[in-house]
This record gives structure tokens, C-alpha cells and sequence, in this order.
């Protein structure tokens, strides 16, 4: 199908991004194939991000600009994807492909053309984006949040028969790995394109604390990782970010949740196929690179 004849729906979730929205903004205005459109959900911003969102729109028709205000209270992963739901439209199903994207990131100009290409070749692709670099001492890099096949928040791109499966965006921490394993539990596949290097201007924070490594811990309980894949899980959050603690700070909050049953994202049988794919990549990893197959 000529790429023309599908509908792109972009939203985009930001607070204070002033900075950055400006670079964020000029990359998808010069994209070979631009949105056909895109909301951005200003989130109670204090800095004049509305504003400068605000000029592009009065601009360009496909974009637009929707204020809200939320509670100042920090709530991580929950509020990001409220913001998201704010923003997506009743009619979002006319749409092809839905995009949760953030506002400090630079596309690159063949970004969406390449995307929609991808997924014309594949049609089981449900999910697909392009890799985050950051800028460190002068060059960008890759950002080893995660492995590079995984689709990350900042760039997602959605079917929208994949959308609709899973059921949209779940408000809890974790849900940018949940999407994609409910992508896969529905018979969808995910990829990433690394050809596609999409410029990191905010880089997630690496800073270690008791509290963000908690936050860890919330997304592997909500993930429904066990007790065992959680550990593995940790310590190797703590070697990526040198951070020696964040394993006990994280399994603390996973027992304290556990404890008091708070609810989880994924049910019990989504629950079960999580842990199988994680244990397979696990064994991949471990036996097929010293050369078993």
C-alpha cells in the first residue's frame, strides 16, 4: 500500500520541555512523510512549552496543541500515559498507525517513511521505532537503557490492529515493556530499525536513589517477573548503572508490594507468558553466545 494512503496519528505527552521542543518540533515538520496528525499534550508545563507548541500549530494544520492539568504530584509511568490518553482522539481507530512519542527527541528526516515501509514488509509487525542515542563528549551514542531491540517509550509506533489487542497504554510504571510483550502475547511482533538513530536531548535519567530503584522494583512486580527473574533482573540494572544497592532498594519495593497485593498490569496468564519469554531470551543470551544452538 502507497504510503500516502495510510493515516499516521501521533501524540506526544511533554511537561517543560521548552529546551527542546523547538528541535523536537522542527524534525517532524521535516519529515519526508509528515504525521497526518499530531496532538501534543501539554502536561502543566511552567516553562512556555504550550507556547512554543502553540506557534508551530498556527503554522502547520496537523498539529495541535491540548492543555491539561494535572496534579503537580510526580507519578511515573501512570501520569505520562494519562497525559497520552488525554491527547488520543474518540476516532483514533481511522488512523493506521498510532505513535506515543516524547517531546526531547530529534527524528530523523526519513523517520515515518521508513517506519511505514517496515511495516509493509511485515505485515505481523505490530510494533516498531528507530534506537535513542545520547550525546556524550561530542558524538551520540547508544543509550544502554535497555536492548536494542527493544521498542522504548520515547519512539513507539503502534498498528493499529496491535493497538486495539492490547488494549492501548496501561498507567502504571512499566508499561512501555508490558506493551511489547502484549504485542507479542497477541501474535504481534515488535522491531527495532537501527538505521534509524534518533537523537536523546533529555537522556533518562541515571542518577541512582532509593526511590528510582523502588520504581524498578514497582515495574518488575507489576511485569509479574517472579521473585527469581526480578533478582536477575536487578542485578543487572545495577552492573548497567554501577549502582551496587539498586537490587535490594528494587526487591524492597517488589516485597512491599507483593505484600500488600497491589494490582498488576499484566493478568495472570499474560503474567505466565512474560516470564517464558524472558527465560527463553535468557537462555539465548547465555548458551547460543558461547556457540550452542
Amino acid at each position: 500500500m502507497d504510503s500516502n494512503q495510510v493515516r499516521i496519528l501521533i501524540v506526544m505527552p511533554v511537561h517543560n520541555e521548552a529546551v527542546n521542543i523547538r528541535s523536537c518540533l522542527d524534525s517532524f515538520v521535516g519529515q519526508t512523510r509528515i504525521p497526518d496528525f499530531l496532538r501534543v499534550v501539554d502536561d502543566h508545563s511552567t516553562d512556555g512549552t504550550a507556547e512554543i507548541v502553540r506557534e508551530y500549530a498556527s503554522k502547520h494544520s496537523w498539529i495541535r496543541l491540548i492543555e491539561r492539568r494535572s496534579t503537580p504530584r510526580r507519578q511515573p509511568g501512570a501520569k505520562v500515559v494519562d497525559a497520552f490518553l488525554g491527547g488520543l482522539p474518540k476516532d483514533w481507530e481511522q488512523f493506521d498507525y498510532i505513535g506515543k512519542f516524547d517531546g526531547d527527541i530529534v527524528l530523523p528526516p526519513t523517520y515515518f517513511e521508513t517506519i511505514l515501509q517496515t511495516f509493509a514488509l511485515r505485515p505481523a509487525l505490530g510494533m516498531c521505532s528507530g534506537l535513542l542515542y545520547t550525546q556524550q563528549q561530542g558524538a551520540w551514542v547508544y543509550e544502554p537503557i535497555s536492548e536494542r531491540s527493544h521498542v522504548r517509550g520515547p519512539v513507539k509506533c503502534y498498528s493499529r490492529s496491535c493497538f486495539r489487542a492490547i488494549g492501548g497504554l496501561r498507567p502504571f510504571i512499566g508499561w512501555d515493556t508490558a506493551d511489547v510483550l502484549l504485542a507479542r502475547f497477541h501474535g504481534f511482533e515488535t522491531a527495532t530499525r537501527p538505521d534509524l538513530i534518533v537523537r536523546h536531548l533529555r537522556p533518562t535519567g541515571r542518577g541512582y536513589s532509593a526511590r528510582n530503584a523502588g520504581l524498578q522494583g514497582m515495574a518488575l512486580y507489576n511485569l509479574r517477573y517472579g521473585w527469581l527473574l526480578s533478582g536477575i533482573a536487578a542485578v543487572k540494572m545495577s552492573l548497567t548503572r554501577k549502582a551496587p544497592l539498586l537490587p535490594w532498594h528494587a526487591l524492597l519495593a517488589y516485597s512491599r508490594a507483593y505484600i500488600s497485593r497491589k494490582p498488576r498490569m499484566l493478568t495472570r496468564e499474560q503474567g505466565q507468558f512474560a516470564r517464558k519469554w524472558r527465560w527463553k531470551g535468557i537462555y539465548n543470551r547465555l548458551f547460543k553466545g558461547f556457540g550452542y544452538r
